[in-house]
């Protein structure tokens, strides 16, 4: 796993919501649930989930493999996962 640069939990929520609002400047990320499905509840599909990601990686140098797409999915799964590689 590759470092990143030490964000506490509430950052990497403010950096989440300001990568998704580049993709979604719709949404209403107040309504957004911590263990709900990102893509389903911002009505994305999987080629604005890959720019989320994309302009997250850009955010806090952090290259998201494919293999854990599945890991962070809900801003719960990804402020964990993100908070993990700190380590």
């Amino acid at each position: 796993m590759q470092a990143v640069k030490t964000f506490s939990a509430a950052e990497l929520r403010t950096i989440i919501f300001d990568a998704l609002s580049q993709i979604a400047p719709e949404a209403d990320f107040d309504d957004l649930e911590e263990n709900e499905d990102i893509r389903e509840a911002l009505d994305i599909d999987s080629f604005d989930f890959l720019n989320f990601l994309i302009g997250l990686n850009e955010a806090v140098g952090v290259d998201i493999p494919e293999s854990d797409y599945s890991r962070v999915n809900t801003l719960d799964g990804l402020v964990t996962y993100l908070l993990a590689l700190e380590g």
